[in-house]
């Protein structure tokens, strides 16, 4: 073969190969031109023309796709920007349906209900531009573990009315470690304006009230802003809620063991007074400033419970109806109606394991009672005032009983 058929061989295979190169390329021209400029603005016209076939429409879900640890009052929200929401569709991991709603601009969606913690849950959103073309977006989130987290148990419950005496009391279910940032996302004040302090018992108990006696008839916001404060080294709150309760008439009693006479006061003045029977000389009654936590109708009391057994184990009493019981301490501190004792004992003598009593009948069905009159008219949050049984006074902790503290000592206890 000749140079010049070689040469001719040669360009004719390139010719070949630049257009199978040509045919195998993204682009295209009408004129069937190559080359980078030829290139560039065939992809370029590409792009528009995809462009303009794409919705303005910018849907954003919060939390972003992946996350872990997302919260369960502020995640799963959907907006969108250039557009309107047509679409959310919000599932569990296993298909259960999440209820929500679009708001009225179809800015918006969220959910109707609180999330589960360590739950994963899939997004779907769908939006549509003025020019109504569509636009999607999905994520998919896994919430906080309870491992990972903390709530607070808090007393009274929302929407109540209580006694003067009733202090807001949250209980947490792990160790709070940094308990300044926990304070810092709590709030209670009151329509009184009674300034309100916390303090801390332990690492898991915070009770939070004023100086003095709430005022009556005064309402008490209890705010919890906990969602992502990290209480803990990895754990963090989730609680974002809140809580009013309502102050009533302004009621305390006073017990006096060595009378045995306790005076029932509202709003200062004596309503009634009820002769009682303390605790015993061997088993005296604190004293001090109590309030009432709970209330029973009727009630079982087994002393093994609280310590009193005799030598084979076993309670040194259990009786299982106790009429008109009202608890004033965690470790077993009571005022209830008493049958099982002389009526010659109420007003005269002590004769209880520690608790107060007043003559009451079996059943708790006779509403002339004393027990039965102190229970009618007792609220959740009254304060019975103990003195004089030669016994200490009542640890603050021992039930809502902080009262027993001076404010000085009180506002030692805050971390703000």
């Amino acid at each position: 073969m000749t140079d010049g058929k070689r040469r001719r061989g040669l360009a004719a295979a390139s010719a070949l190969l630049g257009g199978v190169l040509v045919l195998s390329a993204c682009s295209g021209g009408d004129d069937g031109a190559s080359g980078d400029s030829g290139k560039g603005d065939s992809q370029a016209q590409v792009d528009e023309a995809a462009a303009k076939k794409s919705s303005e429409a910018q849907i954003k879900i919060t939390p972003k796709d992946g996350s872990n640890n997302a919260s369960i009052n502020n995640s799963a929200t959907v907006t969108v920007a250039k557009g309107t929401l047509t679409e959310v569709k919000m599932t569990t991991a296993d298909g259960t349906a999440v209820a929500g709603e679009i708001s009225a601009d179809k800015k918006s969606w969220k959910p109707s209900t609180q999330l589960e913690r360590a739950t994963t849950y899939k997004l779907s959103a769908t939006a549509k531009d003025a020019a109504g073309l569509a636009a999607h977006e999905n994520a998919s989130f896994t919430t906080v573990a309870p491992d990972n987290s903390f709530i607070g148990t808090f007393t009274p419950d929302d929407g109540t009315t209580v006694g003067v005496g009733m202090p807001v009391s949250i209980n947490f279910d792990k160790a709070i470690t940094n308990k300044a940032a926990v304070q810092k996302g709590i709030t209670v004040s009151s329509t009184s304006g009674q300034e309100v302090a916390c303090h801390w018992f332990n690492a898991n108990r915070m009770d939070c009230r004023p100086e003095e006696y709430w005022q009556e008839g005064s309402t008490v916001t209890l705010k919890l802003a906990l969602d992502g404060v990290e209480g803990a080294e990895g754990v963090v709150g989730v609680q974002q809620k809140t809580v009013t309760f309502k102050i009533g008439r302004n009621q305390v009693t006073y017990v006096d063991a060595e009378t045995k006479q306790m005076k029932v006061t509202q709003d200062g003045k004596t309503v009634r007074t009820i002769p009682i029977s303390a605790g015993s000389p061997d088993n005296k009654t604190y004293e001090g400033q109590m309030v009432i936590s709970e209330k029973f109708k009727e009630t079982r009391m087994n002393g093994a419970t609280v310590g009193f057994t005799d030598d084979d184990g076993k309670g040194e009493y259990d009786i299982k109806d106790v009429p008109h019981a009202m608890r004033l301490s965690t470790s077993g501190t009571f005022i209830h109606g008493n049958y099982w004792g002389a009526k010659s004992i109420f007003g005269s003598v002590n004769t209880s394991h520690g608790c107060v009593g007043l003559s009451d009948t079996k059943g708790a069905n006779d509403p002339n009672t004393p027990g039965a009159w102190f229970y009618d008219n007792s609220i959740i949050g009254d304060v019975v005032v103990v003195q004089n049984t030669g016994d200490k006074t009542i640890a603050p902790d021992n039930g809502l009983n902080g009262w027993n503290m001076s404010w000085e000592q009180w506002k030692a206890g805050s971390e703000v």
